[in-house]
């Protein structure tokens, strides 16, 4: 019985020597899947384990690990003085509920943006607004950012962000307001010169902007997501487009685009509104192939079947086109119109 218990506790070993052996970047790969504070209790393991947070190039910090904001504050503290300033920061991950100093949020920023962070995401889980300092941190390394908030207006920022080897940017529940810029047609994400792949997701504007305009020769993946505000969009370089309950598209001018994804159920209209969303597309969509348009209409039949056919229109070069059963019965009903 004593000989199976020293050969378990023999196998136990082993495989925490073998673990223990693999390379501090290897183990900083396994303990990214975790918070930065389960890789800060991982020191008391071993002397092999005590310094291995201490160059971790992934830095997760989340609130909901403390039982007060006090707390996980102190302990951002902690990790930045405690940290490596020789090893560069590969990915940064803040989650915080609850009301959050601005300068926080900025050290930060400032922490990640000094020691060349590539990939960062901050989600604010608080009801209350947060201003959020994007347009006064250099971003010169930032190639992915992902910026989500709570609710509607739950985090504002200037729209004036330089970030110029960012290629993938999502951003929800973000409010972009003028300050002190008197240009009302604001062209958003001009100094993100790199950029590919852009989603705005129930985003709205303030402080004088009329609008999003979007016009980016760069620029090959766009989604508009729960929006109200009116939109447009010159980008010669989009090859996807996806509009989900998104009001208001005024213009969108990509003769490139070879996959659209269009979604409205609840659609409302009249023959007196003064613009209409479902036809304000480019009219030289020569390279579409795909095409999924899904929409709920509630509002008069005539409106509906003519608004719908002159969306079809624009769409007379797709190669594969996906329609839900609605849209079919509306433009069956146009199409009897002509013949009765």
């Amino acid at each position: 019985m004593s000989g199976k218990r020293m050969s378990d506790r023999k196998r136990v070993n082993v495989e925490e020597d073998r673990l223990s052996s693999l390379p501090d970047d290897l183990i900083h790969k396994i303990l990214s899947f975790v918070s930065i504070k389960q890789a800060v209790e991982t020191s008391v393991l071993s002397p092999r384990w005590k310094y291995i947070w201490t160059s971790m190039p992934y830095l997760n910090f989340s609130s909901q690990d403390f039982c007060t904001l006090p707390k996980f504050s102190e302990f951002v503290k902690h990790v930045l003085l405690g940290r490596n300033n020789q090893i560069e920061v590969t990915s940064v991950e803040v989650a915080f509920r609850g009301k959050v100093r601005q300068a926080f949020v900025k050290t930060i920023l400032n922490y990640a943006f000094s020691h060349n962070v590539q990939q960062l995401n901050i989600t604010c889980l608080c009801g209350k607004k947060i201003e959020f300092p994007l347009s006064r941190v250099s971003f010169r390394s930032l190639k992915h950012l992902t910026v989500t908030g709570y609710d509607y207006n739950s985090i504002t920022t200037t729209p004036d962000w330089e970030m110029p080897a960012l290629t993938t940017l999502y951003i929800h529940c973000l409010t972009l307001y003028n300050g002190n810029n008197t240009d009302k047609g604001t062209n958003l994400f001009s100094n993100c010169a790199s950029l590919k792949n852009l989603t705005i997701k129930k985003c709205t504007m303030e402080g004088g902007l009329n609008g999003f305009n979007i016009c980016h020769p760069g620029l090959t993946s766009l989604t508009l997501e729960v929006g109200f505000t009116r939109v447009n969009v010159d980008t010669p370089q989009l090859k996807n487009l996806t509009i989900k309950q998104w009001k208001g598209v005024h213009l969108i001018s990509a003769p490139n685009l070879s996959s659209l994804h269009y979604k409205d159920l609840s659609y409302v209209g009249h023959e007196d509104d003064d613009y209409d969303d479902l036809s304000q597309l480019s009219t030289d969509l020569l390279h579409l192939e795909k095409a999924n348009i899904c929409i709920k209409c509630i509002f008069e039949e005539k409106v509906a079947a003519h608004r719908i056919v002159c969306l079809l229109q624009q769409l007379q070069s797709v190669k594969f086109l996906t329609l839900n059963l609605e849209v079919v019965e509306v433009c069956w009903c146009w199409s009897l119109m002509f013949i009765f």
